[in-house]
């Protein structure tokens, strides 16, 4: 745990540290959030943030091979094969969003850059080997992916993440905030299943959540309301990158059964199964529905899906009468709740973790409608 906490505190420094080059550097060109009719900010923010969480991301992975735990143990080539190929993989989808940031590139042109991003992946042989589903005495059973299939989950899986995280990056240090909580969660579930297993090794995922974790809230005190630069799409296509991987790599290193065996011994439960595909996206449970609802929304008015608006769930949550910084807070709070709360419900039973959770859903509510604001409507555009 130890070495974990100095990957997370590398990158969490490092991040910290690299965002004021990176933020002078958007300013040199140009690569700045012009003020648009659907933006809550009222003057130019540069970007590339994304530039500097990735530098925190390559130091936190150097300083992990030096280590004795992380560095030299014998998943040492598991580990930093797969290391190595996601970072390949970081650097273009941090390249494809640096050149949108920059140049906003078509909606066309960047889905194909976060394919390639994903595709550099699969050709390292980084992939998505195998799926969890009910079929034996036990409930379980392995489906196992053929070459093909296995290339294109993972790549949907991947290009689906950095779109979901790509939608919510519209209040400042939301996007860094809500994953770099669900990066913890899913690290806490990735060190629960190798001390619950009796083994004693390092893993990927956790390798990969603890510097994520790190780069999304060293991030965050140079983006936080009011920000001083935004992440732009070389920060949210990048750590939307990074939470697929996290999951993906946990489907390489553990089989379905050792899985289900080695979080709380619910023999005939799937969800400790399942847990490695469903938390990433539980995470982003809200965005998720935030992007099918807009899918769903613009085709109904008969515009493109990836037309923009100002109508996603942080957009109502100012007009009901939220803060910015209330706002994001909100959605924080919710984010937490899912990510931990599928967390607790895989690793313990019993009636006092589903009233806890209960309560806290209770709690999250409250807080969501009950206490809006203290002066009535705020627009979006005064907050």
């Amino acid at each position: 745990m130890r070495e974990y906490a100095l990957v997370f505190i590398t990158a969490l420094a490092v991040t910290y540290v690299l965002a004021v080059p990176a933020r002078e550097l958007a300013m040199r060109t140009h690569a700045v959030a012009r003020v648009r009719d659907r933006d809550v900010h009222e003057i130019p923010i540069p970007y590339f943030g994304g530039v500097a969480m990735l530098g925190g991301l390559v130091a936190a992975f150097l300083v992990a091979s030096q280590l004795p735990f992380l560095g030299h143990s014998p998943e040492r080539d598991i580990i930093y094969d797969d290391a190595q190929a996601v970072l390949v993989g970081a650097a273009v989808m941090c390249a494809v969003g640096v050149a949108d940031d920059i140049f906003e590139l078509d909606s066309v042109t960047k889905l194909a850059g976060q394919v390639l991003a994903a595709g550099v992946v699969v050709v390292q042989g980084f992939q998505m080997v195998w799926l969890p589903f009910p079929g034996d005495q036990r409930g379980l059973s392995t489906f196992s992916l053929d070459p093909s299939q296995t290339a294109l989950l993972t790549v949907l899986v991947i290009v689906a993440t950095v779109n979901a995280v790509n939608f919510i990056d519209g209040l400042d240090g939301l996007a860094a905030g809500v994953i770099g909580i669900g990066a913890a969660a899913f690290f806490s579930f990735s060190v629960s299943l190798v001390f619950v297993n009796g083994f004693e090794l390092a893993t990927t995922a956790a390798l990969l959540t603890a510097a994520l974790a790190g780069a999304c809230f060293g991030f965050l005190p140079h983006n936080f309301f009011p920000a001083r630069m935004f992440m732009g799409d070389s920060g949210s296509l990048l750590i939307g990158f990074l939470l697929a991987c996290s999951a993906i790599s946990l489907t390489g290193q553990f089989t379905n059964t050792t899985l289900n065996q080695g979080v709380g011994g619910a023999q005939a439960s799937l969800l400790p199964a399942l847990l490695p595909l469903i938390l990433p996206f539980s995470v982003l449970l809200v965005p998720f529905a935030d992007l099918v609802l807009a899918v769903v929304r613009r085709t109904r008015a008969g515009r493109s899906p990836f037309s923009p608006d100002k109508k996603h769930l942080h957009h109502r949550l100012l007009e009901i009468g939220h803060s910015q910084r209330r706002a994001v807070l909100v959605m924080y709070l919710w984010a937490a709740l899912v990510a931990f709360g599928v967390v607790v419900v895989s690793l313990f039973s019993g009636w006092w973790s589903a009233a806890g959770l209960s309560v806290m859903a209770a709690i999250a509510l409250l807080l969501t409608f009950g206490v809006p604001g203290h002066s009535g409507i705020i627009k979006p555009d005064e907050a």
